[in-house]
């Protein structure tokens, strides 16, 4: 399985270089997180077609995948010496935002509306 956490550090990791002025840096820790959303998005879909429970990380991973490398074509393709264009910048924070949804949607599991059980709902006769 693997990792999730990596492309959603290295996405994070490329946002705090671009804060930092260190925008070399953060084009090639950007290039870097594509493989691996790329990995995460893959093993995820796999998940899915294996009949496992995963279609909120699959589709959260395919879509993070496509702002990451939104992002790193946008700041490959820019000007020399130009700044950073706000494309850029806007699909990385989507990218984190993106990876984030299923943490959040784990937190709030707790405060969701119970269901009825399944078992409930049918009634034997004796």
């Amino acid at each position: 399985m693997g990792s999730r956490l990596l492309p959603f550090g290295l996405a994070l990791a490329a946002l705090a270089a671009q804060a930092g002025g260190l925008d070399g840096v953060a084009l090639y820790v950007g290039l870097l997180a594509v493989p691996a959303a790329a990995a995460a998005a893959f093993v995820a879909i796999s998940d899915v077609l294996d009949e496992r429970p995963a279609l909120l990380r699959a589709s959260t991973s395919g879509l993070a995948l496509l702002f990451v490398v939104v992002s790193s074509a946008v700041r490959e393709s820019a000007a020399q010496g130009a700044g950073i264009p706000a494309l850029a910048t806007s699909a990385l924070v989507g990218a984190l935002i993106v990876y984030a949804i299923p943490v959040v949607l784990w937190v709030l599991e707790p405060y969701a509306l119970p269901r009825a059980r399944a078992s409930a709902r049918l009634r034997t006769t004796p």
